[in-house]
């Protein structure tokens, strides 16, 4: 885990050191905590899990620690910025261990980490005295995890982060299977809790100092559980905090209540009972901008069929990892051709090898930086996966021109339908490619779920070796800044074309707003890209545990748009802007509908030019389960934060049918606008620390 020098204590971040340690089946006894460093992945035999138990005598935070501590309360990584580390395929026991401690994972993490396919085994004795936890989160920027269970514990999961994904995940006999600590949002989907004493406790701080922003719960069965959720939330109260959703909740098997209060124990939704929808928290139905605070059932959502499994769920699907395909199928990039050394030109070799690939083979990057100076047509009916996040990049003159933009990875072609899966990869720029597509994706999978990418992300800038890092990119927020052409990004990361239909899973589309690699690590840096992701298809698309974030026109945005689920999503705008602010410096292409600031902001504020959070025009049937869309600065200043008021909008609805459930904001004066007229404030919405909307539907 430590071998060649890798990132601890005293370094922040690194991506030139990474690790991917793999354990053989077997039983691993431990008596101090294996500390994961940065860029590291930690893989079991998925065929045979292997099990790390902990030893009688075991000290320490937890049997796998993400983000340690010394002696004075220091993490080894900024809790925010702790990014790139995964866990798949094991088996963690304490149950060798007093129940008086003992949690397995310490797991206090950022974007682009996730956990995978995971036991937990915990003491099921000892009364009140048994402490043991599966889950140990205190703070962190998540998140994604699944495929998780809990057996026996205090808690299954104590959980506290800004917002997270987590699905797929069984709890049997925890005295609480969840504890809700704190949020912003937390979505949680495919919960199977069973015989626990609370299934979800989000009561943290009481009635009148709640520290939870919001919950959703969906697609979950809760049974032989006194109580489903414990809540401290009063609709009378002046404030959001403790909003929550249920959304096709079965509790019919001895849960006598859905939802209890819990200083009264009053129950307020009776259980015993499938629930199809429970709202608690401020609704709006209209565009008038009159929310109305509720705690009650509510109608059933319908939901697009074409998003729906055969049991009434929404299509998910975990990350493939090959298991049974012999090594044989694997063809490795660098054994056919490629260079990876980050300096040669590798289009032709990738192409070649995407050409040779059958439906049986499974193209594998080795770890190493790729370049790719042309577009790549990547065929359907591949399977495509990496080393520890292999890098491929775009740098050519065929990628430099921003009024001719030219797609790095085509997947697919138009009216492709089949099967596609990507892996394990990251997809950047090596300097400044302004015309540069980085992704379109054209295939429609033949069954939902079928085409995809798992943990695949866009990482444009701040790392060593993309050229767009802090020796040239560096903030300088004292004087009126333009947009330095050595500091662009790219013209637009992904682009879902019409006819296509993707899964994706644990994807992070981002711009880096701090540097990685330089001594100076943390300094914040500008970097303009010009377009996050941009969302046409109109057959069936999955966003699980996605984040996009610091594109200049927008993060997401939606254009003829239909069929769409997302759960949850997490943006934030650009940190110079406005200095410069989004006028600048992509032109408009109207034949993608940009947004034009320049029209749009007439007659409103300097603050109205500002990244777009969510954008939608003519789109329909688009659901949204948890958003948590930020502004965190005023051109580097947080005065705004502490005002609220850091940008005029960040949702824009034009005629389109976007509902979202578990709506949180931060510091944008109008939450949601709809054809151009505010139709949710901050100031009526006041949460924890974001703005908080439980349920918005505007009608078209």
């Amino acid at each position: 885990m430590d071998e060649g020098n890798r990132c601890g204590f005293g370094c922040d971040s690194q991506t030139t050191t990474p690790a991917l340690v793999y354990f053989p089946a077997g039983t691993y006894v431990v008596s101090k905590p294996i500390v994961m460093k940065y860029y590291t992945h930690m893989v079991g035999d998925a065929t045979q899990l292997p099990t790390i138990k902990a030893a009688a005598s075991f000290t320490g935070m937890a049997v796998i620690d993400a983000n340690p501590y010394d002696d004075q309360g220091n993490n080894a990584h900024t809790n925010q910025n702790n990014f790139w580390k995964l866990v798949r395929n094991f088996n963690i026991d304490l149950t060798g261990m007093p129940f008086t401690s003992g949690a397995g994972i310490h797991w206090q993490v950022a974007q682009a980490t996730s956990l995978q396919n995971i036991v937990f085994n915990m003491r099921t004795d000892g009364g009140d005295a048994n402490v043991q936890q599966g889950i140990f989160i205190d703070n962190g920027s998540g998140g994604f995890m699944t495929d998780l269970t809990f057996n026996g514990g205090k808690y299954g999961a104590f959980m506290g982060s800004q917002q997270f994904t987590t699905r797929n995940m069984t709890f049997n006999n925890c005295k609480t299977a969840v504890y809700m600590n704190w949020n912003w949002l937390w979505t949680f989907q495919d919960l199977k809790i069973n015989n626990c004493g609370v299934g979800i406790d989000m009561s943290n701080g009481g009635a009148s100092a709640q520290t939870v922003g919001s919950v959703l719960l969906l697609d979950s069965v809760i049974s032989n559980t006194p109580v489903g959720i414990l809540t401290a939330y009063n609709p009378s109260s002046s404030s959001t905090n403790g909003s929550l959703i249920l959304d096709n909740v079965d509790m019919t098997s001895n849960v006598p209540a859905a939802v209890q209060i819990v200083d009264t124990k009053a129950t307020v939704l009776a259980g015993n009972q499938k629930i199809g929808s429970f709202v608690q928290g401020k609704t709006y139905t209209g565009t008038a901008g009159q929310g109305k605070a509720v705690q009650a059932a509510q109608d059933a959502i319908v939901k697009p069929a074409g998003l729906l499994a055969s049991d009434g769920k929404v299509v998910t699907r975990s990350k493939p990892q090959y298991a049974n395909v012999p090594a044989s199928s694997f063809l490795s990039a660098k054994a056919n051709g490629c260079k990876g050394d980050g300096k040669s030109d590798d289009t032709a070799a990738i192409q070649a090898l995407f050409n040779k690939a059958g439906p049986n083979d499974i193209v594998y990057f080795d770890h190493g930086a790729y370049i790719i100076s042309d577009t790549i047509e990547v065929p359907k009916d591949i399977k495509i996966t990496g080393e520890v996040w292999p890098l491929l990049m775009a740098n050519g003159a065929a990628f430099k021109d921003q009024a001719n933009p030219k797609v790095m990875l085509r997947i697919g072609k138009a009216g492709d339908v089949g099967t596609f899966e990507m892996s394990d990869i990251i997809v950047q720029t090596q300097g400044p490619q302004a015309g540069a597509i980085l992704m379109e994706y054209n295939i429609a999978g033949s069954t939902p779920g079928a085409a995809g990418l798992w943990d695949v992300h866009f990482r444009i800038g701040g790392s060593a070796g993309t050229q767009l890092q802090s020796d040239k990119c560096a903030k300088n927020p004292n004087v009126t800044t333009t947009a330095n052409p050595e500091c662009i990004g790219a013209y637009l990361l992904t682009h879902m074309t019409a006819q296509s239909s993707g899964y994706f899973e644990n994807t992070w589309w981002w711009v880096a707003d701090h540097e990685l690699d330089l001594p100076d690590r943390k300094a914040q840096i500008n970097i303009y890209n010009g377009r996050g992701v941009l969302c046409e298809a109109t057959k069936g698309t999955w966003f699980w545990g996605t984040a996009s974030e610091h594109s200049v026109l927008y993060n997401y945005q939606f254009n003829n748009a239909s069929n769409v689920y997302m759960a949850h999503i997490q943006t934030e705008t650009a940190y110079f802007q406005g200095n410069p602010d989004a006028k600048t410096p992509f032109t408009v292409n109207n034949a993608i509908l940009d947004p034009n600031f320049e029209t749009f902001c007439t007659g409103q504020s300097d603050k109205c030019a500002r990244t777009w959070g969510v954008r939608a025009i003519n789109s329909k049937d688009i659901l949204i389960y948890g958003a948590g869309l930020y502004s965190f600065f005023n051109n580097y200043d947080q005065v705004c934060v502490g005002e609220n008021n850091c940008q005029d909008h960040m949702v824009s609805l034009e005629n389109s049918d976007v509902k979202f459930f578990g709506l949180s904001t931060k510091a944008a004066i109008n939450m949601v606008t709809v054809n151009g007229k505010g139709a949710a404030l901050d100031t009526d919405n006041r949460n924890n620390f974001c703005a908080t909307v439980a349920m918005f539907q505007a009608p078209l």
